[in-house]
């Protein structure tokens, strides 16, 4: 099974930026603990930054340049980031093909997948992480999948579908408010004529997808290619023997779910209830 993009090990920014952070701290004449004590941070955070083994967050940079008097260069380092990197390490080279797909297929079990969720379901589902994750992180995390959904305003959008498990709609992720909103999002989507919107009722069987969800891509080169991912593991597959029986499955999925029309009548039925 092959893993496009999985060979090597990831070079990445914040090495040189978390090896910036240790210089201009050298510098202002501070050891780690009394940075870490000035900016409210454990030392073991700062230790991680500084061996670039965790991201800095814009908000810690500014606050940095301040104490360290650097002229704000650690926030125009930041701000030089490549956008992949401020993703997940497990997500960033299924973000590098999403980001040109020519067709996508969705298949989601637990939540609305990224490229549909309003920004508070978003922020919610972050939340939701165990353990927890910090605030900036979420920030980031939030603002990078706000930013995948401008594929969506490109000149030609992906053709795309999503089948979604009806039980992801009926759980109240945020709140009652803000999963009204996020049903909102996806009856206002699937209008868009590149876009077709399933749901897959809970009693359906038999059903083909119960191994899990599943994105299936196709390249401007035509290349086929199926994502996968779990608990902080993912596996982005090019074998063609592979990506045929997943495309075999979404096929199968397609036919038991819910017609287009069917599921947008089913979102504003949920829309009067609540």
């Amino acid at each position: 099974m092959n893993q496009p993009k999985k060979q090597g090990k990831r070079v990445t920014s914040w090495g040189p930026i978390g090896a910036q952070v240790a210089q201009f701290r050298r510098y202002a004449g501070k050891t780690q603990p009394v940075l870490a004590a000035d900016l409210c941070i454990s030392e073991d955070k700062l230790a991680s930054i500084e061996q670039g083994r965790r991201p800095l967050q814009m908000a810690l940079a500014v606050q940095i340049d301040t104490l360290l008097d650097t002229k704000r260069a650690l926030e125009a380092a930041v701000g030089k980031v490549p956008e992949r990197e401020r993703y997940p390490v497990f997500v960033q080279d299924f973000v590098d093909y999403e980001h040109e797909a020519v067709t996508l297929l969705s298949y989601e079990t637990s939540v609305v997948p990224g490229l549909l969720q309003t920004e508070e379901y978003a922020r919610a589902v972050f939340d939701c992480r165990y353990p927890p994750v910090e605030d900036e992180t979420v920030d980031d995390w939030v603002q990078g999948r706000m930013d995948r959904q401008k594929v969506w305003e490109r000149f030609k959008p992906p053709r795309a579908n999503f089948i979604l498990e009806e039980a992801i709609l009926r759980r109240p992720v945020g709140g009652r408010e803000v999963m009204r909103e996020q049903i909102r999002r996806l009856r206002d989507m699937a209008q868009l004529p590149c876009m077709g919107l399933q749901l897959m009722p809970t009693d359906r069987m038999p059903h083909a997808g119960l191994a899990g969800p599943m994105v299936l891509l196709e390249t401007p080169d035509h290349e086929h290619l199926t994502y996968v991912e779990g608990q902080r593991v993912s596996f982005l597959i090019d074998d063609p023997d592979e990506v045929s029986v997943m495309q075999q499955k979404y096929g199968m999925l397609r036919s038991q779910a819910l017609s287009p029309e069917e599921s947008t009548r089913l979102l504003e039925q949920l829309l009067g209830d609540r």
